[in-house]
């Protein structure tokens, strides 16, 4: 398993999820798919698109990773989660397939989630790439739409040293005559982008280029978003249910991408589209996406675990009126941690802590590393002993936030389900 033991548990080509698929009938040629790399982002990306269509009366499948409480979390049709017994049907339905073939674990489980779509006949699914694009498992389909949120320097063991390789991998779900948007234009890469298409005769679309966010204003437990559509010069205003500030990234490619999807003839209305907007995380399960778990104490987590997305993770804790600031991070081995320590702030009380799996750097190691950036605290034996020397230490207009990794967040919401 990838979450478990990093690079060496990665396949890569998509023999096997071919092979698999066509054992099983070809079940991801037969429903209609959006299919969503990037960086950062695809996650939020992927549940808002999702939450739109279920609003405007689609049967929505929903692929994602990685889980972070349960593992029916990465394949849902309109929000609900598939059903133990057909996790425990599939599996041992396949037994003898999954021995032969020996698919990793991924492989499996989009296999599974393309069978459960078809087997449920859903209008449409929305798939969020695992790792990359090019090579990725769910690279076998052939979509209705490609969308492609930003490219930051992640996983640079398997996908490339610099943004360019990186770019090249993620455009590799490109596909003949598809159209695709990518949500932020970056001059220094989009040249990759715009030569793939040309290649592959795809329409592309620069979602940053056509629309602007004017202001970005936190109301309840959401934003109000004045976005300009710089084309036909028009402005509207809408409401995302999620908190995070970096959610005004992500909205323009969802957008985009549903304006894309209308004038390919899908029938999505205003009111549907604000309804999805606003109701995201009742519509989907969304978890984790700055995330609130308690007022008192003021607990908030967030899964940012790269140099971009902790970079938008500080934006939004100075934007977020606290005294003292208690930060319970944890990381992986294979993680590039000087892109992401110096962002950290010095003034903060950390937590050090390290998730129950033999990929996550130790407590220790991660706090002997945080000093040389100047970040002081101390190392606890897990996840849970970490939050609550938190909150023992937590007063009054204090912040603590949770993060680091999927997997020290996953630890946490375990107790705040």
């Amino acid at each position: 398993m990838f979450t478990r033991d990093g690079a060496s548990a990665i396949k890569k080509d998509i023999d096997n999820t071919v092979r698999f698929c066509q054992a099983l009938g070809n079940p991801h040629t037969k429903f209609k798919s959006i299919h969503v790399a990037g960086t950062n982002g695809k996650g939020s990306t992927s549940h808002l698109l999702a939450s739109v269509l279920a609003s405007a009366g689609y049967k929505t499948g929903l692929y994602t990773s990685p889980h972070l409480v349960d593992f029916r979390e990465r394949i849902r049709i309109n929000g609900e989660m598939i059903p133990q017994e057909n996790v425990i049907n599939f599996v041992n339905r396949h037994r003898v397939l999954i021995e032969e073939i020996q698919p990793s674990f991924f492989e499996v489980t989009v296999a599974m989630a393309f069978d459960y779509f078809a087997t449920e006949q859903v209008d449409v699914a929305v798939i969020e790439v695992g790792l990359g694009g090019r090579l990725d498992s769910t690279n076998i389909l052939h979509p209705e739409l490609c969308l492609i949120t930003n490219i930051g320097m992640d996983h640079t063991d398997l996908l490339g040293n610099t943004l360019a390789e990186i770019a090249g991998e993620k455009a590799g779900i490109i596909k003949l005559q598809v159209p695709v948007v990518l949500s932020e234009r970056d001059e220094t890469i989009a040249y990759v982008f715009e030569q793939k298409a040309r290649q592959m005769n795809a329409p592309l679309r620069f979602a940053s280029t056509e629309l602007t966010v004017q202001s970005c204003e936190r109301s309840g437990k959401g934003l109000i978003l004045r976005i300009v559509d710089n084309i036909h010069h028009l402005t509207k205003e809408v409401y995302v249910g999620l908190a995070g500030r970096y959610q005004q990234k992500n909205i323009l490619g969802v957008l985009t991408a549903l304006d894309e999807l209308g004038e390919r003839g899908w029938a999505i209305g205003e009111e549907q589209l604000h309804e999805g907007l606003a109701h995201v995380e009742q519509n989907t399960g969304l978890q984790g996406r700055w995330q609130t778990l308690s007022i008192d104490p003021f607990i908030i987590c967030d899964t940012g675990h790269n140099e971009d997305g902790i970079r938008e993770v500080m934006a939004n804790i100075q934007a977020t009126v606290h005294n003292d600031l208690h930060v319970v991070i944890g990381a992986m081995r294979d993680k590039d941690l000087s892109h992401m320590l110096p962002q950290l702030p010095k003034d903060a009380v950390y937590y050090f802590c390290s998730p129950d799996m033999p990929r996550a750097l130790p407590a220790n190691e991660l706090k002997i590393k945080a000093e040389r950036y100047g970040l002081a605290g101390d190392a606890y034996p897990s996840v849970n002993n970490a939050l609550a020397s938190a909150k023992e230490a937590y007063q009054e207009s204090d912040l603590i936030f949770v993060g680091g990794s999927n997997f020290v967040v996953a630890d946490v919401l375990k107790d705040y389900k």
